[in-house]
């Protein structure tokens, strides 16, 4: 058996909170965790260039109030506001209810996993070489007070012919310390050799310490 543990997973309800806040009967359920999907595949799809880190949903009996935290907000809100409108209407489309969209501004994407992530898959698009890549964003991210990251990146590297595994660590990633604020974000890099894998992992220092938690 593999021994690996998602480290959001792992932490919700010590130092992480879940991402879709609602609760529902056993016939609404799936029908809701669809809606979900689809909220944040729409966000992800249609606003790409805006850097979405992440959805957070919350539902009430008149409405769904959906939090997007992006390092662009400017984008998402567009001129006067009217692409906010617009994305508003869509996700009244999918949901058949009243939405609150709600923008939240990241200060720092270099500190975001999921951000980075799809900063190098990116970057491997347009055909950079993967070494220079993971080490200049790896340098990035520590430049912003990370106290240590870690990069796997696996498939066609290069176009080599056999698909293999590159990792970078710099600084420390306590993956078993529930304390510790390690953030962790993937994406796929879609290039003409293949689909290259992208895992990110970015240690943020603690939360909290057990000493002043008894």
């Amino acid at each position: 058996m593999g021994q690996k543990v998602h480290p959001i997973g792992f932490r919700i309800g010590i130092t992480e909170d879940w991402k879709s806040r609602w609760y529902a009967n056993k016939r609404d359920f799936p029908r809701l965790l669809l809606e979900d999907q689809k909220i944040r595949r729409y966000l992800k799809k249609e606003c790409h260039s805006a850097a979405i880190d992440r959805v957070e949903i919350e539902r009430t009996r008149e409405a769904v109030k959906v939090q997007v935290w992006t390092a662009r907000p400017g984008i998402l809100i567009g001129k006067g506001g009217s692409r906010a409108d617009t994305i508003s209407t869509e996700l009244e489309k999918i949901t058949g209810r009243r939405v609150m969209l709600e923008f939240k501004e990241i200060d720092k994407p270099e500190l975001c996993a999921q951000l980075v992530a799809e900063s190098i898959a990116e970057q491997l698009q347009k055909r950079a070489a993967f070494r220079r890549v993971l080490k200049k964003v790896a340098l990035s991210t520590m430049q912003a007070r990370a106290e240590g990251i870690k990069i796997n990146i696996a498939g066609r590297l290069a176009g080599a012919e056999m698909a293999r595994r590159e990792k970078l660590i710099l600084g420390k990633i306590p993956l078993s310390t529930l304390a510790a604020d390690v953030n962790y974000g993937t994406a796929e890099a879609r290039t003409t050799a293949g689909v290259i894998g992208i895992k990110v992992w970015i240690y943020r220092g603690e939360k909290f310490s057990y000493r002043e938690n008894g």
